[in-house]
């Protein structure tokens, strides 16, 4: 019997241990994998809601249910740099499977914390002037992602400001200068202005009240309009632009959609659908590829949307060619 005993349990441990590989699969299949989201909005603007349900749409398609097989830590920095490089100490610290990060204000301070964590960014502009990755084809380090657009966009703002305001000779160009897209941006508008007729003059912005006094400044003489380049603080200040665009009567092109609710006209990429690729890029990694080997893309669709009200408010006399062009009317 001793014999008998000792056989079924060396037949017992064989078996376990010719189960071990199977359970340790299964264990990995059912972890639940952890990911951070680090958003440069407040955590209670609309856009950064509809773009991350976006992203929760594309993971759950890609068989990822946050709450299940997927957990999901966000920050929001409201704008702020200091909260934004808080935050992204904090999600390193999580050791999260990947990063979603949203904007150039994101990527630089994760990537100071981290060289090892992936990272997939949406809405950056130059990510290989930045040092973010060493090419848009081979990314060679921990991110990867999507780009906002190519600078080129910025002589597109100019020419539909005098498209849609012929009577303009004075833009302000509203821009961050913190980042590499701000001077870039207005470079090429201020390339393209001469041959338009148009005389320029940058705004740096930084805050609420910044913003407030050189826009009522830049109003107190006639014939003037607004081109709002795309950066972090002009779209958490996005409100306060369009406000301040209708107080001054002043025609304002901006650089995506969700500045026109009430603004007068938007050039810019679908952001909502940026963040859903994004996804498919979050679902790669969590499968095994790695952000070195994931090209960054541009993005691939674009979207003219014009507020017909605010024109009317305006006075201004919307061309035919635009009407037909614009992707949406807002009646």
């Amino acid at each position: 019997m001793p014999g008998m005993r000792r056989r079924e349990f060396v037949a017992l441990l064989s078996g376990a241990a010719a189960a071990w590989p199977i359970a340790a699969s299964a264990q990995q299949v059912e972890r639940v994998r952890r990911i951070g989201v680090l958003m440069a909005f407040a955590s209670d603007d609309p856009e950064g809601q509809a773009r991350l349900a976006a992203v929760a749409q594309g993971l759950q398609q890609s068989g990822w249910t946050v709450g299940q097989n997927v957990r999901v830590d966000y920050r929001w920095s409201g704008g702020n740099a200091d909260n934004m490089r808080k935050y992204a100490a904090e999600l390193v610290a999580l050791a999260p499977d990947v990063i979603l990060a949203h904007s150039s204000q994101a990527v630089a301070p994760l990537l100071q914390a981290t060289r090892t964590v992936p990272i997939v960014f949406v809405a950056v502009s130059d990510p290989v002037g930045a040092g973010y990755v060493d090419s848009l084809a081979r990314p060679g380090g921990n991110a990867t992602g999507f780009l906002v657009w190519e600078y080129s966009i910025a002589g597109k703002w100019l020419e539909l400001l005098k498209e849609i305001a012929p009577g303009v000779t004075r833009a302000a160009v509203l821009r961050e200068t913190v980042v590499a897209g701000g001077p870039a941006l207005f470079g090429v508008i201020q390339a393209a202005a001469p041959s338009l007729g148009v005389e320029l003059r940058p705004v740096d912005v930084h805050d609420a009240g910044g913003i407030e006094r050189a826009i009522a400044a830049f109003a107190r003489s006639a014939n003037g309009g607004l081109i709002v380049t795309g950066s972090t603080l002009t779209t958490v200040h996005r409100d306060l632009i369009i406000t301040l665009a209708a107080r001054h009567k002043l025609p304002a092109v901006y650089p995506g959609r969700h500045f026109t609710g009430d603004g007068l006209i938007s050039y810019g990429p679908d952001f909502v659908d940026q963040f859903r690729r994004a996804a498919g890029y979050v679902d790669r990694i969590l499968k095994g590829e790695k952000p070195a080997d994931l090209p960054v893309q541009a993005p691939t669709k674009f979207e003219l949307v014009l507020n017909f009200k605010t024109a009317k408010a305006l006075g201004l006399t919307v061309p035919d060619k635009l009407l037909a062009t614009a992707d949406e009317v807002i009646e």
